[in-house]
């Protein structure tokens, strides 16, 4: 039955990970022009601390109560439908950092709007991926799309810094607003489905809870459901371990992300217009770790196991990364980190695939997604920021995410002792 689904299947994450670089254009863009945004305001070193956490930790606030609250209404109103607003949505707020980011405050309420905008996307991805991919395949599909926000962070170092250099920040939000509009929309509706067509009587994500032995209704009629409930999901310990490992890799991994161009301009002392490569060349080991340790996920079948490797080596990477004056050896050691981080980026969402059932997917996804960004990623705007406002030292406040980093290993080593593949 699934050889009928064909090869357009993998043409479908290829789609969606374009969506996402999109996504993470707008959503990355201001961590990128703040060393900017902080020189137009006449910001010091600890006001940058203080005004940044807040400009960073914002998005995450609505990001993640989006998350949970819309996922369920988006996943009835269509998941293809849902992932064309969302770019809409998400693209017309950047487009409005041009004429309204003129303050703080102003810049605070965009990123609020943004986040509640983006956060019905990656669930709604989700939901595709499990309709047309089954298990033992997820860990590449899912790395797949993933590529489109790890291409983004790569190569968004040069175009981003560039743009600000030769029209200002506020213009060159406007115009990365309009990409997705022009770009993102009409490729989605022309190529994007919800599910395969030819394919109606049941799901790949219900087959795979079929062999999988859970309990679910083995009526293999067009009614077919599945009858695993909400209960089900909140009471399952493997999903909150999850949840929580989630939160503390997202505390590293938004902690770095968010942070890293200021700490490089700041910390390290390159200049803003320099920027570019550096951070190119740290975020492209991304796009390499992904689809290496997508595939290995997918082989081995050990997904917590080798998220749990990556999480201890990447907070041991960025800890030396600290100690480092050369610029070189800088950035080397924080592309090892981040190659040792995309262990756990490309098993991420295979593990909640693994674990919800498939009427829960989008909504279940939205919950994981949601607490996971909420709590790790306000923590990892938060907490260096509020160590650099206090103290103005940059290498202090980058340091706190290496916590985050091993105990999210601890979390996910445990989890690989419960989980079965």
């Amino acid at each position: 039955m699934r050889a009928k689904i064909g090869r357009v299947r993998w043409r479908i994450p290829v789609i969606l990970g374009v969506t996402f670089f999109f996504h993470f254009l707008t959503r990355n863009s201001l961590a990128l022009a703040l060393p900017r945004i902080a020189q137009d305001f006449g910001w010091s070193d600890r006001e940058i601390g203080a005004n940044g956490k807040i400009l960073l930790g914002a998005f995450f606030i609505s990001y993640g109560l989006a998350n949970i609250v819309l996922s369920p209404l988006a996943e009835r109103f269509g998941p293809k439908r849902s992932v064309i607003l969302a770019i809409a949505l998400f693209s017309g707020v950047t487009i409005l950092y041009g004429p309204l980011g003129t303050s703080l405050l102003a810049l605070v309420v965009l990123r609020l709007l943004l986040g509640v905008g983006q956060g019905i996307h990656l669930p709604m991805v989700s939901v595709i991926i499990s309709q047309w991919f089954p298990l033992q395949e997820r860990s590449r599909a899912n790395a797949l799309w993933l590529l489109g926000p790890l291409i983004e962070v790569a190569i968004s170092p040069l175009l981003v810094v560039w743009l600000v250099n030769v029209v200002g920040w506020r213009s060159a939000f406007a115009v990365l607003g309009m990409s997705g509009l022009l770009v993102a929309i009409p490729l989605s509706v022309k190529l994007l489905q919800d599910r395969p067509q030819h394919y109606p009587p049941m799901t790949i994500a219900e087959l795979d809870y079929i062999e999988a032995g859970q309990a679910i209704s083995t009526n293999l009629s067009k009614n077919t459901s599945v009858t695993l409930s909400w209960k089900t999901v909140m009471g399952n310990r493997q999903f909150w371990l999850a949840v929580l490992g989630g939160s503390l890799n997202n505390f590293c991994a938004f902690g770095v992300l968010g942070w890293l161009p200021t700490y490089f301009n700041r910390a390290k002392g390159i200049d803003f217009e320099a920027l570019g490569w550096p951070l190119t060349v740290v975020f492209m080991t991304s796009v390499v770790g992904t689809l290496i340790m997508g595939i290995v996920g997918d082989r081995l079948g050990k997904r917590s196991l080798t998220a749990a490797i990556g999480c201890g080596l990447t907070g041991l990477m960025i800890y030396t990364a600290t100690t480092m004056q050369d610029v070189q050896l800088l950035v080397f050691f924080f592309a090892c980190a981040v190659f040792c981080q995309s262990a756990f980026i490309a098993q991420e969402y295979a593990i909640i695939q693994r674990l919800l059932p498939a009427h829960l997917m989008g909504s279940g996804t939205g919950l994981y997604n949601g607490l996971s960004v909420f709590f790790g990623g306000v923590g990892g705007s938060f907490i260096p920021g509020a160590i650099v406002a206090a103290t103005g030292d940059f290498d202090t406040g980058m340091v706190s995410v290496v916590a985050g980093a091993w105990l999210a290993s601890l979390v996910m080593l445990v989890l690989a002792r419960l989980l079965k593949y």
